[in-house]
């Protein structure tokens, strides 16, 4: 379909990473090969035959895409607009997370490299990364936070079960923020055999457009099937939980230079923004390096990072991911959020109107639809970015508060 194009392009970012102010490689000495080995090889190897190939054969046959997109009747109805579910939770796994996954291990192994290490919050990605690193017979190591590993045990079984070694973060909030310093200090202490697979849209240039373009396929399938179910490849609204932003990426990109496609991005606000308790990184953050790029960060007035709060595991995060930094201050999305509450809330509502259990992260994402003043002409699609099995011992503690 032809549509009006938007000047500046959002996708991709320009030769240094750089998505607008935000992105770069800000890296120690004893990395720069690593990264540099990656900025100059990545694209003609995830562009080669043989790597699309292997790799659509693998999210096919292996992941189980396409995903479906269902049309939610009860609660569209409810809201008065058409809504679209992405049901990333059907993906092998339980989460989008795999994608990105299949893609890294794929790159991994034609960089030569033998051992992998990732960081995980939710424990999603760190089951991803187990799992491909089973597939592939190679040596896998998961930093995970202390409170993380407690709050999410079901994945942390799951990780062993799969071979890999979990190695909890102590220091800090003992949550993703702290498994990622951990995984990122192993990096530097291995740096030739190893390949960091980081889970989300963070992290020095190229990762930040390499997760963004393994996770692309979710709105790629998405125009695909729009256009048979409606007729029009374009939704009037894209709606995804925000913490680092892979899924949102994921669901936002074939749409971002799309000016009709409203772009909505949804962070933990916690026990409210202002709480001190929270996760809303653009309505509380301002420039600063995390984690190797740079982008909107929460820290204080001397740039100590602040410690974030969420319920949720994966959105548990000081920082976002350049690409959504530079969606926010363009203007290009709309950055909502919802609070813990809001969140457990509407977990329990999808369960029950859709026969759904939606994960922690993606609950935030239905949260904020009664306030975009949808219409019955609007055509909403909410990505689903992963399945509520490994929230049920948070959600086993409110059963009483929500059954009815």
């Amino acid at each position: 379909m032809q549509t009006e194009t938007i000047t500046q392009s959002f996708v991709h970012p320009d030769t240094e990473g750089y998505y607008g102010n935000f992105g770069g490689a800000y890296i120690p000495e004893m990395l720069y090969r690593n990264v540099s080995e990656l900025r100059e090889q990545y694209l003609n190897i995830i562009h080669g035959a043989d790597f699309r190939k292997e790799m659509e054969s693998l999210l096919r046959d292996y992941v189980g895409r396409p995903t479906p997109l269902f049309l939610s009747e009860r609660l569209g109805k409810e809201l008065n607009t058409q809504l679209y579910l992405k049901r990333e939770d059907l993906c092998h796994t339980g989460a989008h997370k795999i994608n990105n996954t299949v893609g890294q291990i794929l790159l991994a192994r034609r960089l030569g490299k033998t051992r992998i290490i990732a960081e995980t919050g939710a424990g999603q990605h760190g089951v991803a990364t187990a799992t491909v690193c089973a597939l592939k017979g190679m040596e896998c190591i998961v930093y995970m936070g202390e409170k993380d590993i407690q709050r999410q045990a079901p994945n942390v079984a799951r990780m062993k079960m799969l071979g890999a070694k979990v190695i909890p973060a102590m220091s800090g909030s003992r949550t993703l923020k702290d498994a990622t310093n951990e995984a990122i200090r192993d990096w530097i202490n291995h740096p030739n055999d190893t390949h960091y697979i980081i889970g989300s849209v963070v992290g020095p240039h190229p990762y930040p457009d390499m997760v963004a373009r393994f996770q692309s396929v979710i709105s790629e399938e998405i125009r695909m099937q729009l256009l048979d179910k409606t007729g029009s490849e374009l939704p009037t609204h894209v709606v995804a939980c925000v913490g680092g932003g892979s899924n949102a990426a994921g669901a936002f990109y074939h749409f971002l230079d799309e000016p009709t496609v409203k772009i909505v991005a949804v962070e933990a606000a916690g026990h409210g923004i202002h709480s001190g308790m929270s996760a809303a990184t653009t309505q509380l953050g301002k420039p600063g390096i995390l984690h190797g790029s740079m982008s909107l960060v929460m820290q204080t007035a001397d740039g100590q990072v602040t410690e974030p709060h969420s319920i949720s595991a994966g959105l548990d995060y000081p920082g976002v991911g350049p690409i959504h930094a530079n969606l926010y201050k363009s203007g290009r999305g709309q950055f909502e959020s919802a609070t813990d509450a809001e969140a457990l809330e509407w977990a329990f509502h999808v369960s029950k109107t859709e026969g759904i259990i939606p994960a922690l992260e993606t609950a935030h994402a239905f949260a904020v639809l009664p306030r975009l003043g949808l219409k019955p002409t609007d055509r909403v699609v909410v990505c689903l970015s992963g399945r509520g099995d490994k929230d049920l011992g948070t959600y086993m503690q409110e059963l009483d508060r929500f059954e009815k």
